[in-house]
């Protein structure tokens, strides 16, 4: 009787692993979150309905790990909105997890010190944090990526055959990396190094360019899906791809360029945008208006 109770229980285990993990697998694909993320955002900041907002965002972290893509900062308004509103978003657990969110973005953290300190988390301990954060990067990747980006740069100038060798070498580091490392995210090798930008999205951008676009253009939607490849790095790549290298202006599918004329009406292009996750084009510049307005106002405090 005992061994056939121990059966069960052993039997009962696996069944709620095998339910726990099957769950966790549907979770794979980011298009879901990012769309869930910019219907939500929609809700805050274009119906006005912050309470709403706050209840579906903790519904949405707890199926997803959180991003907290720039410019529309999902992670840290729910945590803000919150605080406002005495809701409960999970207190120095969410404000730890957090951390590495923002902790690319140089010195962004200090902007939510007040923050850390009313729920017990100092500025000395924040900014340790940081540098632990930092220490985690693919110090590897980080030094590859700075000479890439380097290079990148001062190729624009020089001589077309200078140019595409650059352009080669670039994408094969890319290749190397995604093989070995995967999407080389914010994660592993952070925006700044000793000063120099990484702009991983110029990169990307000109690999619009390169003998392998069709190979990125397959490689980073699968990216996109594991969440570690923004959605408009991929918008931007395309677009300009098509721009450069195709003969309709109705290729440009995403809207990435919207000072260019283009035949596929609003509707058509959301539709398109909303397959990779990104917001609608109305949506998008709400977005980056209220973004402008901040950036403005933190220019004009410093000065």
């Amino acid at each position: 009787m005992q061994v056939k109770n121990i059966h069960i229980i052993f039997s009962s285990a696996i069944l709620i692993l095998l339910v726990v993990w099957s769950c966790k697998s549907k979770e794979v694909n980011y298009i879901t979150y990012y769309n869930k993320v910019n219907k939500i955002d929609s809700i805050y900041r274009m119906a006005n309905k912050p309470k709403k907002a706050i209840r579906k965002y903790r519904r949405l972290f707890r199926r997803y790990e959180p991003k907290n893509q720039e410019r529309i900062n999902e992670y840290a308004n729910y945590i803000i909105l919150s605080d406002q509103y005495h809701k409960n978003f999970g207190g120095q657990q969410s404000l730890y997890k957090l951390l590495p969110l923002i902790a690319p973005y140089n010195k962004q953290y200090k902007d939510y010190l007040k923050l850390y300190k009313k729920y017990g988390i100092d500025s000395v301990t924040v900014e340790k944090e940081i540098v632990q954060w930092k220490k985690s990067l693919n110090k590897q990747l980080v030094d590859s990526f700075t000479v890439a980006m380097i290079q990148d740069r001062g190729a624009k100038a020089d001589d077309s055959i200078k140019h595409h060798l650059i352009l080669k070498k670039n994408a094969e580091l890319l290749i190397w990396t995604f093989n070995h490392y995967g999407f080389p995210s914010l994660q592993k090798i952070g925006l700044w190094n000793e000063g120099e930008f990484l702009a991983m999205q110029s990169l990307i951008d000109h690999m619009s360019e390169s003998t392998y676009y069709p190979y990125f253009k397959t490689k980073l939607l699968e990216y996109i899906k594991s969440g570690e490849c923004p959605p408009y790095f991929y918008a931007v790549m395309i677009d300009k791809h098509n721009l450069n290298f195709t003969n309709h202006k109705e290729d440009i599918v995403y809207g990435a360029y919207r000072s260019i004329g283009f035949k596929l009406d609003s509707t058509q292009l959301d539709r398109n945008r909303r397959s990779i996750g990104l917001p609608s084009l109305r949506h998008y510049g709400v977005i980056k208006e209220v973004f402008h307005k901040k950036s403005a106002t933190k220019n004009s405090l410093k000065k």
